[in-house]
């Protein structure tokens, strides 16, 4: 069975920065593509990032220049890394697996498998 363990999140500063962890089991990770996603209240949940299984990724215009995805195979694990943190970036943060396909790899339909998320909340 396919589970999927996110940490990292906290409470910080806008401008600060966070590392947020996805440990992946029960399934060899670098056979998926994997994602972050995010849903702050009131809205919908959004594809910030991802990375194919051949490492190539792709990030929401919102976040582009601030966050950083990055997989290691060995260790069954994602990272994101969300530097110059913004208000708007508050959201529970959601890592997310699923198989190759021709589905843009920011489309929440691309991806079966999700954790259960991790608080990122930035104040002024």
């Amino acid at each position: 069975q396919v589970q999927l363990v996110e940490s990292g999140g906290g409470s910080v500063q806008s401008g600060g920065s966070l590392r947020l962890s996805c440990a992946a089991s029960g399934y060899a990770a670098n056979r998926y593509r994997m994602a972050w996603f995010r849903q702050a209240p009131g809205k919908e949940r959004e594809g910030v990032a991802a990375i194919s299984r051949y490492g190539i990724p792709a990030y929401a215009d919102s976040v582009k220049g601030r966050f950083a995805i990055s997989r290691d195979n060995a260790k069954n694990t994602l990272y994101l890394q969300i530097n110059s943190l913004k208000v708007e970036d508050t959201a529970m943060y959601y890592c997310a697996a699923g198989p190759p396909g021709p589905l843009s790899l920011l489309s929440e339909s691309a991806y079966n498998n999700w954790g259960q998320g991790t608080q990122v909340t930035v104040s002024s």
